[in-house]
Protein backbone atom coordinates (compact mmCIF):
# COMPACT_ATOMS: atom_id res chain seq x y z
CA UNK A 1 0.00 0.00 0.00
CA UNK A 2 1.25 3.07 -1.17
CA UNK A 3 1.65 6.46 1.57
CA UNK A 4 -1.67 7.92 -0.68
CA UNK A 5 -3.76 4.68 -0.22
CA UNK A 6 -2.76 5.16 3.65
CA UNK A 7 -3.36 8.90 3.91
CA UNK A 8 -6.77 8.02 1.93
CA UNK A 9 -7.84 6.20 4.14
CA UNK A 10 -6.84 8.08 6.68
CA UNK A 11 -8.70 11.23 5.93
CA UNK A 12 -11.69 9.66 4.20
CA UNK A 13 -12.55 7.23 7.67
CA UNK A 14 -15.78 8.93 8.47
CA UNK A 15 -18.43 8.49 11.48
CA UNK A 16 -21.03 6.49 8.79
CA UNK A 17 -24.81 6.30 10.30
CA UNK A 18 -27.19 6.67 7.87
CA UNK A 19 -24.84 5.31 4.68
CA UNK A 20 -24.65 2.00 6.52
CA UNK A 21 -25.83 -1.12 4.14
CA UNK A 22 -28.31 -2.56 6.69
CA UNK A 23 -29.68 -5.31 4.39
CA UNK A 24 -25.73 -6.56 3.37
CA UNK A 25 -24.49 -9.23 5.53
CA UNK A 26 -20.81 -8.84 6.79
CA UNK A 27 -18.71 -12.27 6.86
CA UNK A 28 -17.58 -13.44 10.32
CA UNK A 29 -13.97 -13.60 8.02
CA UNK A 30 -14.06 -10.03 7.55
CA UNK A 31 -14.19 -8.95 11.18
CA UNK A 32 -11.87 -11.05 11.93
CA UNK A 33 -9.37 -9.56 9.48
CA UNK A 34 -10.35 -6.10 11.24
CA UNK A 35 -9.78 -7.86 14.89
CA UNK A 36 -6.48 -9.27 13.88
CA UNK A 37 -5.12 -5.97 12.75
CA UNK A 38 -6.61 -4.23 15.72
CA UNK A 39 -4.84 -6.68 17.96
CA UNK A 40 -1.37 -5.79 16.92
CA UNK A 41 -2.26 -1.62 18.07
CA UNK A 42 -0.18 -0.85 20.54
CA UNK A 43 -1.03 -1.19 24.42
CA UNK A 44 0.28 0.34 28.06
CA UNK A 45 2.66 -1.90 28.96
CA UNK A 46 2.42 -4.39 26.91
CA UNK A 47 -0.70 -5.47 29.15
CA UNK A 48 -3.46 -6.30 26.41
CA UNK A 49 -6.06 -5.57 28.86
CA UNK A 50 -8.89 -4.88 26.16
CA UNK A 51 -11.07 -7.31 24.74
CA UNK A 52 -13.67 -6.99 21.76
CA UNK A 53 -17.20 -8.67 21.85
CA UNK A 54 -18.69 -8.80 18.48
CA UNK A 55 -22.43 -9.22 18.88
CA UNK A 56 -24.34 -10.53 15.61
CA UNK A 57 -27.36 -12.70 17.30
CA UNK A 58 -30.64 -10.89 16.77
CA UNK A 59 -32.08 -10.92 19.80
CA UNK A 60 -29.20 -9.33 21.40
CA UNK A 61 -28.75 -6.66 18.61
CA UNK A 62 -32.47 -5.62 19.66
CA UNK A 63 -32.21 -5.52 23.11
CA UNK A 64 -28.99 -3.69 22.68
CA UNK A 65 -30.61 -1.19 20.72
CA UNK A 66 -33.54 -0.67 23.40
CA UNK A 67 -30.66 0.27 25.97
CA UNK A 68 -29.23 2.47 23.33
CA UNK A 69 -32.27 4.09 22.44
CA UNK A 70 -32.70 4.64 26.16
CA UNK A 71 -29.53 6.02 26.76
CA UNK A 72 -30.52 8.10 23.43
CA UNK A 73 -33.11 9.51 25.38
CA UNK A 74 -30.92 10.48 28.49
CA UNK A 75 -28.57 12.26 25.89
CA UNK A 76 -31.09 14.32 24.53
CA UNK A 77 -32.69 15.26 27.79
CA UNK A 78 -29.44 15.88 29.90
CA UNK A 79 -26.33 15.85 27.02
CA UNK A 80 -23.22 14.16 28.19
CA UNK A 81 -21.51 17.49 28.68
CA UNK A 82 -23.15 20.18 31.49
CA UNK A 83 -23.88 23.32 30.14
CA UNK A 84 -24.91 21.87 26.96
CA UNK A 85 -22.72 23.24 23.77
CA UNK A 86 -24.48 26.33 22.52
CA UNK A 87 -26.17 26.61 19.14
CA UNK A 88 -23.65 27.65 16.73
CA UNK A 89 -24.23 31.37 14.91
CA UNK A 90 -22.47 30.47 11.82
CA UNK A 91 -25.27 28.87 9.27
CA UNK A 92 -23.34 26.22 7.82
CA UNK A 93 -22.11 25.68 11.07
CA UNK A 94 -26.10 25.06 12.20
CA UNK A 95 -26.63 23.28 8.91
CA UNK A 96 -23.91 21.11 9.86
CA UNK A 97 -25.00 20.31 13.63
CA UNK A 98 -28.75 19.50 12.42
CA UNK A 99 -27.51 17.07 9.71
CA UNK A 100 -25.04 15.15 12.42
CA UNK A 101 -28.23 15.08 14.82
CA UNK A 102 -30.22 13.87 12.09
CA UNK A 103 -27.75 11.41 11.77
CA UNK A 104 -27.12 10.23 15.11
CA UNK A 105 -31.04 9.63 15.59
CA UNK A 106 -31.25 7.74 12.50
CA UNK A 107 -28.28 5.33 13.95
CA UNK A 108 -30.62 5.49 17.29
CA UNK A 109 -34.08 4.23 15.55
CA UNK A 110 -32.23 2.04 13.14
CA UNK A 111 -29.34 0.07 15.28
CA UNK A 112 -30.71 -3.34 15.83
CA UNK A 113 -30.72 -3.55 11.76
CA UNK A 114 -26.83 -2.99 11.72
CA UNK A 115 -25.36 -6.69 10.72
CA UNK A 116 -22.69 -5.99 13.59
CA UNK A 117 -22.39 -4.60 16.71
CA UNK A 118 -18.72 -4.00 18.12
CA UNK A 119 -17.91 -3.61 21.99
CA UNK A 120 -14.58 -2.91 22.77
CA UNK A 121 -13.71 -3.52 26.78
CA UNK A 122 -10.88 -3.09 29.31
CA UNK A 123 -10.10 -5.14 32.13
CA UNK A 124 -11.01 -3.50 35.82
CA UNK A 125 -13.38 -0.88 36.33
CA UNK A 126 -11.76 2.51 36.13
CA UNK A 127 -14.38 5.30 37.48
CA UNK A 128 -13.26 7.67 39.91
CA UNK A 129 -9.73 6.65 39.34
CA UNK A 130 -6.67 8.99 39.14
CA UNK A 131 -6.65 11.29 35.48
CA UNK A 132 -3.36 9.18 35.47
CA UNK A 133 -5.10 5.18 35.64
CA UNK A 134 -7.38 6.08 33.13
CA UNK A 135 -5.57 8.02 30.19
CA UNK A 136 -3.58 5.07 30.70
CA UNK A 137 -6.23 2.68 30.43
CA UNK A 138 -8.23 4.45 27.13
CA UNK A 139 -4.88 5.45 26.07
CA UNK A 140 -4.57 1.61 25.50
CA UNK A 141 -7.57 0.47 23.75
CA UNK A 142 -8.34 3.11 22.19
CA UNK A 143 -5.42 2.27 19.51
CA UNK A 144 -6.79 -1.10 19.10
CA UNK A 145 -10.49 0.86 18.08
CA UNK A 146 -8.82 3.19 15.89
CA UNK A 147 -7.04 0.32 14.04
CA UNK A 148 -10.10 -1.62 13.81
CA UNK A 149 -12.25 1.03 12.38
CA UNK A 150 -9.10 2.37 9.94
CA UNK A 151 -8.84 -1.55 8.83
CA UNK A 152 -12.80 -1.76 8.12
CA UNK A 153 -12.63 1.51 5.95
CA UNK A 154 -10.16 -0.30 3.92
CA UNK A 155 -12.39 -3.18 3.65
CA UNK A 156 -15.53 -1.14 2.51
CA UNK A 157 -17.38 -1.13 5.94
CA UNK A 158 -18.36 1.63 7.58
CA UNK A 159 -18.36 2.76 11.46
CA UNK A 160 -18.94 4.75 14.22
CA UNK A 161 -17.57 5.17 17.42
CA UNK A 162 -20.78 5.19 20.12
CA UNK A 163 -20.87 5.88 23.72
CA UNK A 164 -24.70 6.05 24.36
CA UNK A 165 -25.51 3.04 25.43
CA UNK A 166 -23.21 3.48 28.43
CA UNK A 167 -26.41 5.27 29.99
CA UNK A 168 -27.05 1.57 31.41
CA UNK A 169 -23.54 -0.05 31.00
CA UNK A 170 -25.03 -2.65 33.52
CA UNK A 171 -28.02 -3.48 31.80
CA UNK A 172 -25.96 -4.16 28.44
CA UNK A 173 -23.53 -6.37 30.73
CA UNK A 174 -26.41 -8.25 31.51
CA UNK A 175 -27.71 -9.12 27.98
CA UNK A 176 -23.92 -9.78 26.77
CA UNK A 177 -22.72 -11.79 30.12
CA UNK A 178 -20.27 -9.32 30.89
CA UNK A 179 -18.92 -9.15 34.37
CA UNK A 180 -19.64 -5.98 35.46
CA UNK A 181 -17.67 -5.58 38.44
CA UNK A 182 -14.86 -7.21 36.44
CA UNK A 183 -15.17 -5.79 33.01
CA UNK A 184 -15.14 -1.67 31.82
CA UNK A 185 -16.98 -1.23 28.32
CA UNK A 186 -15.38 1.84 26.45
CA UNK A 187 -17.89 1.77 23.45
CA UNK A 188 -20.21 0.44 20.85
CA UNK A 189 -19.33 0.18 17.17
CA UNK A 190 -21.46 -0.31 14.58
CA UNK A 191 -20.41 -2.06 11.39
CA UNK A 192 -21.62 -2.89 7.93
CA UNK A 193 -20.71 -2.35 4.65
CA UNK A 194 -21.00 1.32 3.39
CA UNK A 195 -23.97 1.94 0.62
CA UNK A 196 -21.46 3.83 -2.07
CA UNK A 197 -17.44 4.78 -1.07
CA UNK A 198 -17.56 8.39 -2.42
CA UNK A 199 -16.33 9.77 1.37
CA UNK A 200 -14.40 13.07 1.29
CA UNK A 201 -11.92 14.65 3.97
CA UNK A 202 -14.07 16.53 7.17
CA UNK A 203 -14.77 19.99 7.61
CA UNK A 204 -12.40 20.89 10.42
CA UNK A 205 -11.20 24.23 12.05
CA UNK A 206 -8.21 25.89 10.17
CA UNK A 207 -4.96 24.08 10.83
CA UNK A 208 -3.19 27.00 12.08
CA UNK A 209 -5.50 27.09 15.02
CA UNK A 210 -5.43 23.40 15.81
CA UNK A 211 -1.61 22.96 16.54
CA UNK A 212 0.44 25.03 19.24
CA UNK A 213 4.40 24.85 18.85
CA UNK A 214 6.47 24.55 22.10
CA UNK A 215 3.59 26.76 24.62
CA UNK A 216 -0.31 26.62 24.36
CA UNK A 217 -1.35 29.80 22.36
CA UNK A 218 1.83 29.44 20.05
CA UNK A 219 1.09 29.00 16.59
CA UNK A 220 3.65 30.30 14.99
CA UNK A 221 6.03 26.81 13.83
CA UNK A 222 9.82 27.04 14.49
CA UNK A 223 11.40 27.17 10.96
CA UNK A 224 13.09 23.58 9.42
CA UNK A 225 15.64 22.63 10.80
CA UNK A 226 15.75 24.62 13.84
CA UNK A 227 15.23 21.70 16.36
CA UNK A 228 18.14 20.18 17.26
Amino acid sequence: MTQIDVDHILSTTRSVRKRLDLERPVPRSVIEECLALAQQAPTGGNKQSWSFLVVTDPAKRLALAEIYRKGWDQYITKGLVEPPAPPAQDPKARERQKRIGNSAKYLADNLERVPALVVPVIRHRIEGRDNVVMASQFGSVLPAVWSFMLAARARGLGTAWTSIHLFYEREAAQILGIPYDEVTQVALVPVAYTIGDDFKPGNRAAFETFVHWDEWGNHTPPEDGAAA
